[in-house]
């Protein structure tokens, strides 16, 4: 299966940083643009299985939204040799800033479009990421471990199917997504000595 390929849409510099640094764990194909007129020309050159938009870029009643909406769920482009990607989705998480929730959220919730309020909470995050990547079958399985940090599922939560079902399990209360700074802490400080492990494993193959 070709790599995963996510799209971030956001003009946030430490919302991009903290997401590629968490996509990048897993070694999927991210690209960050930060506003309207690129994402639409990404959207347009096809090969993205998942796109994560805040809603303050171009808001929801621009044209950006309003293709995001279409897109979300429908088929991807075809590969360049014509052949079709069977199972293969676009879906789109939208990211929504707390004082873009009250004209954003009623809008996703009547289109039945995922989201999360910002600040999240990372693991949560990342499960819904995952959940995502199933459902536009760009993966197999949901992935519950992120990036060797171990951040496992919570007990007793079920992965929901369908569509009606992912609504209970995308539309979160602001208390149930709290990025919290120990926890991003704990995260930057292990990606760090993943990257130092790394470089010393280089030089080390280097010298043999």
């Amino acid at each position: 299966m070709e790599k995963v390929g996510i799209l971030i849409v956001d003009d946030d510099v430490a919302s991009q940083h903290a997401l590629k640094s968490m996509l990048d764990s897993e070694g999927w194909r991210v690209r960050i643009v930060p506003d309207a007129r690129q994402a639409l020309s990404e959207l347009a050159s096809g090969g993205w299985n998942l796109a994560i938009v805040n809603v303050a870029v171009g808001g929801v009643d621009g044209p950006l939204f309003a293709i995001l909406r279409e897109l979300a769920g429908t088929a991807a482009r075809p590969r360049e040799d014509g052949a079709a990607r069977p199972g293969q989705k676009l879906s789109v998480l939208f990211l929504v800033p707390l004082q873009q929730a009250a004209a954003a959220q009623p809008v996703l919730e009547r289109a039945d479009l995922p989201y999360s309020l910002k600040p999240y909470h990372l693991h949560e995050f990342f499960e819904k990421v995952s959940d995502l990547l199933v459902e536009s079958g760009a993966i197999e399985e949901p992935i519950r471990a992120m990036g060797g940090l171990g951040l496992k599922k919570s007990p007793g939560r079920k992965l929901r199917s369908g569509r009606h079902a992912r609504r209970g399990a995308m539309f979160a209360s602001r208390e149930d997504y709290q990025m919290t700074e120990e926890e991003m802490a704990e995260y930057e400080r292990q990606e760090e000595e993943d990257r130092k492990k790394r470089e010393k494993e280089r030089k080390d193959r280097e010298h043999l």
